[in-house]
């Protein structure tokens, strides 16, 4: 069989990319990545990411475009102090979240997040699972539209040297007409290949460019330009509500649950120990990054913070300029990457609903994918264009994401202990399946409450005004 007649999931080496799993497991950062099998002799995993390797994978695939909305966050937290205690706490649920998906990985022999939770958890659970991550990435594609629609519109104006505030008449600057432009011209022809082996570098221009921003944000509110007055500063949360409500927010930026799985199948030395110290030290990096903008970013402009904290900052400022196009570039190469694992998601769905095998459907394979990528392309920009912030967006696929760090590792790690044969439990039994039940129902509660807040804050309250 030819390589132009493999179906998307399809083996990964016949996608045109590497054969080494950690540079497969760094490019993809999705669901659908294959690893070599957890029954691998240890001699046969020499070619394996490195402990250092997997930190830098782990920091990549958490870091992204959700950066650019923590100094929001911790304006709705209530101020400083609430927002770090926040991430502290989160961080050590976001944590054992990613080494309970190594543990079930090793129990279950599976090698991507869905199938961990599908073999562990059943299979109407792996289902839910994997409709979660498509519509997860779906909404993150939306995000990625209007954070380029939201940058375009300072660079064109800082370009044509209007006045800060005023807006554009001109046709051509308009910024649904410049979200479509780019979108159609450029992500778009991104996202139909069957192979992305070409978006292999975009990972590392991300991480350079969420650094760059971040050192901005920090050398900005240390030297602030002299029209840029901050607003009110809140010191605690309005309400005991405000604070979760900036949960979804945290969850979207350290969610790398999904991609944390081949990625540990990816490791040299697949140890649980290892493991732990490679999420601890990438979570921990992550955790200044996203402090070091959320901190400075809101007390740069206090209350009056944009959902895009780059969008509070003056067009004509260069170095800002120079972020917005960094994220400019980090998001239309991220939206295909996202978009591949989403479609990948839904292919195997779609294969699992037909009851047929990749080899008998790959005459229809190309068809298919051309309807899903135009479908899925055009959603998502349509929706885009008629929504006015990144906040929005996040606020509802952040709780999602809370579902990744907390419910499904805690389902898999109740699954996973009740499975074990044992006729006398140990206390420390009874304490890992407790464990798997507060996580379940902290997780719960955040997708709950975040996604009924967001729905209401941004739906219903918004048309009844």
């Amino acid at each position: 069989m030819s390589r132009a007649d493999m179906a998307i999931n399809s083996e990964v080496g016949d996608w045109g990319g590497s054969d080494d799993p950690g540079e497969r497991a760094w490019l993809l950062q999705s669901p659908s990545v294959e690893t070599r099998s957890a029954q691998e002799p240890e001699t046969q995993r020499r070619g394996g990411t490195s402990a250092t390797g997997a930190i830098f994978i782990v920091v990549n695939a958490a870091l992204g475009a959700g950066l650019l909305n923590f100094p929001a966050a911790f304006n709705t937290a209530g101020g400083v102090t609430s927002g770090v205690v926040l991430q502290m706490c989160m961080l050590v649920f976001i944590i054992s979240g990613l080494v309970i998906l190594a543990y079930c990985s090793q129990v279950s022999n599976e090698t991507t997040y869905q199938e961990v939770v599908r073999v562990v958890c059943g299979r109407v659970t792996g289902v839910i699972c994997e409709v979660a991550i498509a519509v997860y990435t779906f909404g993150t594609c939306i995000a990625f539209l209007i954070i380029i629609g939201d940058q375009l519109d300072k660079l064109i104006a800082a370009m044509a040297h209007e006045p800060e505030g005023e807006l554009s008449t001109a046709w051509y600057t308009d910024r649904r007409f410049t979200i479509v432009l780019t979108s159609v011209l450029i992500i778009l022809p991104l996202s139909i290949p069957k192979e992305i082996g070409f978006q292999k570098y975009a990972s590392a221009l991300s991480v350079l460019g969420t650094w760059y921003v971040t050192i901005v944000v920090i050398i900005k509110y240390i030297w602030p330009d002299k029209e840029v007055t901050p607003g009110f500063i809140p010191t605690s949360p309005s309400s005991w509500t405000a604070v979760f409500n900036a949960m979804p927010t945290i969850c979207f930026g350290f969610q790398c649950h999904v991609s944390s799985v081949p990625v540990f199948n990816s490791m040299r030395r697949r140890e649980i120990r290892s493991w732990g110290g490679v999420v601890t030290v990438g979570m921990i990096i992550c955790l200044f990054v996203y402090t070091g903008t959320g901190v400075c970013g809101f007390l740069s402009f206090g209350s009056d913070v944009s959902q895009d904290v780059l969008m509070s900052y003056p067009s004509n400022d260069i170095a800002v300029a120079v972020a917005r196009a960094f994220i400019i570039i980090c998001v239309v190469t991220s939206y295909p990457i996202l978009h591949f694992c989403g479609r990948a998601v839904l292919e195997g769905l779609w294969l699992r609903f037909r009851d047929e095998p990749v080899e008998v459907d790959v005459g229809r394979e190309r068809r298919r994918r051309v309807i899903q990528t135009v479908t899925w392309f055009f959603l998502t920009l349509i929706l885009a264009l008629f929504i006015p912030d990144i906040g929005r967006v996040i606020s509802l696929i952040g709780g999602l994401a809370a579902c990744f760090i907390f419910v499904f590792p805690g389902l898999c790690l109740i699954q996973a202990k009740l499975s074990e044969i044992q006729e006398v439990r140990p206390g420390s039994w009874w304490g890992l399946v407790s464990y798997g039940v507060f996580m379940v129902t902290v997780g719960a509660f955040i997708f709950g409450q975040t996604t009924t807040s967001a729905i209401y804050r941004d739906v219903i309250h918004h048309n009844s005004q």
